[in-house]
């Protein structure tokens, strides 16, 4: 009897780990990418932890690696120097790196418009850009705050009565401490909504509607060497990230949960936060990888314009449309 159980041991032992090597050989199979994050993982990203997580990537033959940046302006550095393959990124952040001669690329739009907007108090009595007049407002990066002159100017205002403070990103505790009447760089489906759970009320003033450009937000990068020599790779990669994005928009509930099983310790998420997010994001991101030579000219020139960059890039050759 005890033979009997001993052998029955045995060979589960050996299925089991054939099943194992099995896989293990499978895996092997698979080619090795890398994608850095613009930020921590939140609901933005719900696509490329759908597509991880539902096997997208492994159906396309790519072992894929999600990896954090240290700072925003890491993704963009990185993929310039061969050291991750693929990141998320901003329109404006790759104009001015194509405008230094770093060879990056868009290869799709992740949000088709921005998330950024004028962040006011509720009570402060500022209904459009010219009312900023007298009053301070905080931004985070250089580009945010050419997005207040613009708004304020094209609203007919004069922006030399502006009180422009560098906050960093101390963005939310400068404006419930009322530090600023307004902020420039807090996002519509982040720190708007933070906010407001601390019990400060905001209004938003849209900058396109003032003459900023309608630019995207967030877009999929990689270097000009790995699509001259890889192109199929960029391709396989699109395609998994799409599956991604469709299986999110069709199941907004299953995919955001996918994100918040995969959260990273370090950084934990508010899932009703979250989900809120996904909900302003989904609509920014119904045309999904588009991306226009005319909208590229437009943020170009606008950003020559304010002297956020010293030349223009062509804008022709800042992006690749994959199918």
């Amino acid at each position: 009897m005890m033979k009997k159980v001993l052998i029955i041991f045995i060979v589960i032992v050996l299925i089991f780990g054939l099943a194992a090597c099995t896989q293990k050989e499978e895996q092997k199979g698979l080619q090795e990418v890398t994608v850095m994050l613009d930020w921590y993982p939140n609901a933005v990203h719900s696509f490329l932890y759908a597509a991880l997580n539902k096997g997208y990537f492994a159906e396309e033959g790519l072992s894929v690696k999600i990896l954090m940046p240290a700072d925003t302006s890491d993704p963009l550095k990185l993929v310039a120097a061969g050291q991750t393959d693929f990141a998320i990124s901003y329109q404006p952040q790759l104009v001015m790196a194509r405008a230094q001669d770093i060879p990056v690329v868009s290869v799709a739009s992740i949000v088709n418009h921005p998330l950024n907007t004028i962040m006011v108090g509720a009570s402060d009595n500022i209904k459009r850009p010219k009312d900023l007049e007298g009053k301070t407002v905080g931004y985070s990066l250089p580009v945010y705050e050419a997005i207040v002159k613009t708004a304020v100017k094209n609203d007919g205002g004069d922006i030399s009565k502006l009180s422009l403070i560098d906050i960093g990103w101390d963005l939310i505790p400068a404006m419930v401490t009322k530090k600023v009447n307004a902020i420039s760089g807090g996002f519509i489906n982040h720190e708007k909504i933070l906010i407001e759970k601390e019990g400060y009320n905001v209004n938003i003033i849209d900058p396109v509607q003032y003459g900023v450009p309608d630019y995207y937000e967030l877009i999929l990068i990689t270097s000009e060497k790995l699509f001259q020599e890889n192109k199929e790779l960029a391709n396989k990669f699109w395609q998994a990230v799409k599956k991604g994005q469709s299986y999110v928009r069709d199941n907004p509930s299953e995919g955001l949960q996918l994100l918040l099983d995969n959260q990273n310790d370090q950084f934990p998420l508010d899932a009703e936060v979250e989900k809120e997010s996904l909900e302003i994001l989904l609509p920014l991101m119904q045309d999904f990888g588009k991306q226009e030579l005319k909208g590229w000219q437009e943020v170009i020139e606008w950003m020559y314009e304010l002297e956020l960059i010293d030349k223009k890039p062509e804008a022709e050759k800042a992006f690749i449309d994959l199918k």
